[in-house]
């Protein structure tokens, strides 16, 4: 984990981690009518929750056609969602990446192929060492193209594997972006021993997966 927790604060967290995704208003943003994120400059935007963001905003950095890769939060029932607010679990967001791209270049179907191939899709409420409902698995859909497309790709994989898929399917409602010292953080931060011992290995495990739709540089 990014941090340590005492033992009886993680025992309340859980607790409310529970409550945070059952209660009425968590469940009103899984039901809700998805936001479609108009074209800008050409360039689509798309929504991914994948344990640690830090891992996946290098992921889909090394993509052909992803422009740029933002660090921020979604998927709660509050508003304003802050690090320190998000990691209670109570608010019902998880960490997510805002990944700004080129449909002319990379398809939405292939950011879901870059999302499965480069986490444990099995893993609930968490990926690696991070765990917690704030580090769920979690991919939006801004229409019913995009969801069909999600529920494909995770019903053929959850045969391929013979595994249960712990990604849940969203709406998109709200991007809420994160603090600025969360942003690059990989580039940034190369020697932190999260990024040596974590992000790293992530990113290296999902590069030998899909070479095929690294950039030039990666």
């Amino acid at each position: 984990m990014k941090k340590l927790i005492p033992l009886i604060t993680l025992l309340f967290l859980f607790s409310c981690n529970n409550h945070a995704q059952t209660n009425p208003k968590q469940e009103a943003v899984k039901t809700a009518k998805p936001i479609e994120v108009p074209l800008e400059d050409g360039k689509a935007k798309a929504y991914f929750a994948s344990g640690c963001f830090w891992c996946v905003e290098a992921v889909y950095e090394s993509v052909k056609g992803v422009d740029q890769v933002i660090n921020g939060y979604s998927g709660g029932h509050t508003k304003n969602p802050t690090y320190e607010s998000s990691n209670t679990g109570t608010t019902g967001h998880a960490e997510a990446v805002e990944v700004i791209y080129d449909p002319e270049v990379v398809s939405f179907e292939t950011l879901v192929d870059v999302y499965f191939a480069s986490q444990n899709p099995a893993q609930v409420n968490g990926q690696g060492p991070d765990r917690g409902s704030q580090y769920r698995s979690i991919i939006f859909y801004q229409n019913e193209a995009q969801k069909n497309i999600i529920e494909s790709k995770k019903k053929a994989l959850a045969k391929k594997l013979d595994i249960t898929i712990a990604a849940e399917i969203y709406p998109f409602q709200k991007f809420w972006i994160a603090e600025d010292y969360h942003q690059d953080y990989e580039k940034l931060h190369p020697d932190n021993p999260y990024i040596q011992n974590v992000s790293i290995p992530r990113l290296n495990k999902f590069k030998a997966k899909m070479p095929e739709v690294l950039k030039d540089d990666h």
